[in-house]
C-alpha cells in the first residue's frame, strides 16, 4: 500500500510538472513581451495594460494569444469602440517574437517608425496599425513577409515611396495604405498577384494608374496626383465592385466596358476625363459621380438604371433624356440626378410635376430655363441659367 501511495504521488507531482511547462512561455518571447510593454502606456481613461503582471503567465494577458510556449498572436491595445488606445513606440523586439502571425494595435498616439525587425517574423499574416502617429517609411523587409496577407498601416504619418517588393507579396489580399504621406509612382502588380483589396487615397502619390491584377474587388487611388489614361486598365478588372479615382489629373476616355463590370460604386469624379459617354447596355451601377470633369456630347439613356446619378460640371449639350425623367418622377431607381453646369438646352418634364420627396434634381446653369423647382445644393451657385452668348443652340 505504501509503494502504491508513493506511485500515486509520483503520478500526481508528473501531471502538475506537464501543466507547468506548458504555461511557461520561451524565455525569448517572455523578454520581448517586457521590452513592448516598456515601449507602450495606456493613454488616459484606458486601462488595457492594467493586467500584464510578468509574475504570471503573458500567456493569459489580454491581446496575447499563445501556440504552445510562443506567442502567436498580439493585440495591443483594449478593442472596445471608444477606448483611447496607446501612446509610446513599437518597440524592436516584436521582430523576436518568431512565431508570431497576427499584430494589430487599436486607434491611438503611437508614434515612431515600424520597427525594420518586423521582417524577422517570417510567419506573419497580418499586420494592422491604423489611426495612430506611425511615421517614416514603409520596411523594405516587409516584402519578404511571403505569409503577409493584410496590410494595413492607413491614418498615419508614413511617408516615402511604396516599397516595390510590397506588390509581389505571394499572400497579398488587403494592402491598405491611405491617408498617409506617400510620395512617388505605385508600382506595378504582377498578374499572378491575389490582391482583393488596394487603398491608396489620400497620399501624395504620382504618375499614372498601373497594371495591377485582374482579381481586384476594390481600387481606391482618390486624392493623389496621379496623371495619365486609364483606358488600357480598367476593362481587365472584371470583379471589381468599387472603384474611385476621384480628385486626381487624370485625362481621355472612359471606355464603355467600365459600365459592364459589377461595379456598386464608380467614383470618377473631379479629374480631367473628356470625351463621350456611350455605355454599351443598360447601366445599373448605384452610385456613378462624374462629375467635374470635360465629358461632352448627349447624356446617354442607358444611364437611367443608376441610383445616383452625378454629371454636373461637364459639357453636356442636347435635352435630357426622357427615361431619366421617368425614372425620376416616377419613384424608380434614379434618386439622385444632378445635372447643373452643363449646356443642357431642355428636359421633358411638366411644371406642375411634384417631385418625390425623396429624390434629388438639379438643373441650375444649363441652357434652359429650370422648369421645376428643384433645390441644389450650395455648391451649383444662384444662376438658375447661363448666359445666352454661351449656349448658340438656345433660342430662350
Amino acid at each position: 500500500m505504501a509503494v502504491l501511495a508513493r506511485l500515486g504521488a509520483v503520478v500526481v507531482f508528473l501531471a502538475a510538472a506537464a501543466v507547468v511547462a506548458e504555461g511557461i512561455l520561451d524565455p525569448v518571447d517572455f523578454l520581448a513581451l517586457q521590452a513592448v510593454r516598456r515601449s507602450l502606456d495606456d493613454m488616459p481613461g484606458s486601462s488595457f495594460f492594467g493586467a500584464w503582471d510578468f509574475t504570471a503567465d503573458p500567456c493569459g494577458f489580454p491581446g496575447v494569444y499563445c501556440d504552445g510556449d510562443k506567442v502567436a498572436a498580439l493585440a495591443l491595445g483594449d478593442p472596445r469602440a471608444g477606448s483611447p488606445g496607446l501612446s509610446g513606440r513599437l518597440d524592436p523586439a516584436l521582430g523576436r517574437l518568431s512565431a508570431l502571425t497576427e499584430l494589430s494595435l487599436v486607434p491611438g498616439r503611437v508614434d515612431g517608425e515600424l520597427p525594420e525587425s518586423l521582417a524577422s517574423c517570417r510567419n506573419l499574416r497580418f499586420l494592422a496599425v491604423s489611426k495612430n502617429l506611425i511615421s517614416g517609411r514603409i520596411p523594405d523587409g516587409l516584402g519578404g513577409l511571403s505569409n503577409l496577407r493584410t496590410l494595413d498601416v492607413s491614418f498615419n504619418q508614413i511617408s516615402g515611396a511604396i516599397p516595390p517588393s510590397i506588390t509581389t507579396l505571394p499572400s497579398i489580399t488587403n494592402l491598405i495604405l491611405c491617408h498617409n504621406h506617400l510620395t512617388g509612382g505605385i508600382p506595378s502588380f504582377p498578374d499572378w498577384s491575389p490582391l482583393i483589396r488596394l487603398d491608396l487615397k489620400h497620399n501624395a502619390l504620382s504618375g499614372g494608374v498601373p497594371n495591377v491584377p485582374s482579381s481586384l474587388q476594390y481600387l481606391s487611388l482618390s486624392s493623389n496626383q496621379l496623371t495619365g489614361t486609364v483606358d488600357s486598365v480598367l476593362p481587365r478588372l472584371t470583379r471589381l465592385n468599387f472603384l474611385d479615382l476621384s480628385m486626381n489629373q487624370l485625362d481621355g476616355p472612359i471606355p464603355a466596358s467600365v459600365f459592364t463590370l459589377p461595379l456598386s460604386v464608380l467614383q470618377l469624379q473631379r479629374n480631367f476625363f473628356s470625351g463621350l459617354l456611350e455605355p454599351a447596355n443598360d447601366v445599373t451601377i448605384q452610385v456613378v459621380d462624374l462629375s467635374y470633369n470635360r465629358f461632352w456630347g448627349p447624356v446617354s439613356p442607358l444611364l437611367a438604371g443608376v441610383g445616383q446619378l452625378y454629371l454636373n460640371n461637364n459639357r453636356f449639350t442636347g435635352e435630357v433624356p426622357a427615361r431619366l425623367v421617368q425614372e425620376l418622377v416616377g419613384s424608380g431607381g434614379l434618386q439622385v440626378l444632378y445635372l447643373q453646369h452643363n449646356f443642357l438646352t431642355g428636359i421633358e418634364i411638366s411644371p406642375a410635376s411634384s417631385l418625390p420627396s425623396s429624390v434629388s434634381l438639379c438643373l441650375m446653369y444649363n441652357c434652359m430655363v429650370p422648369p421645376v423647382y428643384a433645390p441644389c445644393p450650395l455648391k451649383a451657385g444662384t444662376q438658375n441659367t447661363r448666359p445666352a452668348d454661351q449656349c448658340p443652340e438656345w433660342r430662350g
